[in-house]
């Protein structure tokens, strides 16, 4: 019988456990089961810290976030909205677009516009020149057994009832595709409200109108949560059955929160999410 050098031998051990393994965790990944996460981020704002004098502060600050989510390695982000502070200022878009292509290419990423990017009072030429910048101001996709959507809320902040018309015709649309979905998770830059329902309409919300039209729909289509940004802090409400979940700024803050990211983790029977600080952070995220 040929015997084996040991040295070879214990090569041959070591391959065929680390073998074993690497099966082991592939079958885990594919599992439709297993829990995930993806990184909700919003108001990167270049330029907010100076008033459009600079945005050294800005980069600092995203640059860090875009090494937080190339090391966590979410399965995706979503930024909503306030890329810029100045939706004009090419050197402000183009700093943003440098230090947003550092994330890892295989971690897609999706954007909700604004009001900094399209203008408080959106155009046709605004939105044009959005589109042409970023892509389309709204998108939709299924992931994992869950369906995620995001739309232009300041088409419904501002006044163009004609585009708001055909975006909540497209947004219905989506929220039926997505019945047979585990979950139905929004996205979108203005909340509906922050802390109660019953808020007067102001620059860090929608007004009382919109919430009517708009909130019995998430509620009718079993919405789980409405992620938002543009307050600069944290915030939690709830209607229905439905979230409305405000995450502070990547970029400057307006509150107690620091300058941050928010993480979803998606179970097959609800969702858990926690804002955290730049430099507060887990090194990995785990599950129950």
């Amino acid at each position: 019988m040929l015997k084996l050098p040991a040295i070879i031998k214990s090569l041959l051990i070591y391959l065929l456990i680390v073998f074993i393994f690497a099966g082991s965790g592939f079958t885990q990944n594919k599992n439709p089961e297993d829990p995930w996460f993806f990184l909700h981020l919003t108001d990167p704002q270049f330029g907010m810290f100076e008033k459009n004098e600079g945005f050294e502060k800005e980069t600092i600050l995203y640059e860090k976030a875009v090494a937080e989510v190339n090391r966590l390695s979410p399965d995706f982000v979503v930024i909503t909205g306030d890329f810029v502070h100045n939706q004009h200022s090419l050197e402000q878009i183009e700093e943003f677009k440098r230090i947003t292509a550092k994330i890892d290419p295989e971690i897609p990423v999706y954007y909700s516009p604004g009001n900094h990017d399209v203008g408080k009072h959106p155009t046709r030429e605004s939105l044009r020149k959005y589109t042409e910048r970023y892509g389309k101001d709204r998108f939709s996709f299924e992931h994992k057994g869950t369906f995620f959507i995001g739309f232009n809320t300041s088409l419904i902040k501002s006044n163009m009832p004609k585009e708001e018309k055909k975006q909540y015709k497209w947004l219905r649309t989506k929220l039926k595709k997505g019945q047979k979905a585990d979950h139905i998770i929004l996205f979108c830059h203005y909340p509906f409200f922050n802390h109660t329902i019953e808020e007067p309409e102001k620059n860090s919300n929608l007004g009382p109108e919109s919430r009517q039209k708009y909130l019995p729909l998430f509620d009718h289509y079993n919405v789980k949560a409405v992620f938002s940004g543009h307050y600069h802090n944290n915030a939690f409400a709830t209607y229905g059955k439905t979230q409305l979940v405000t995450t502070s700024a990547v970029g400057k803050p307006l509150g107690a929160a620091p300058s941050g990211m928010r993480v979803v983790k998606m179970y097959k029977d609800r969702i858990e999410h926690e804002y955290f600080g730049l430099d507060e952070l887990p090194d990995y995220i785990t599950y129950d």
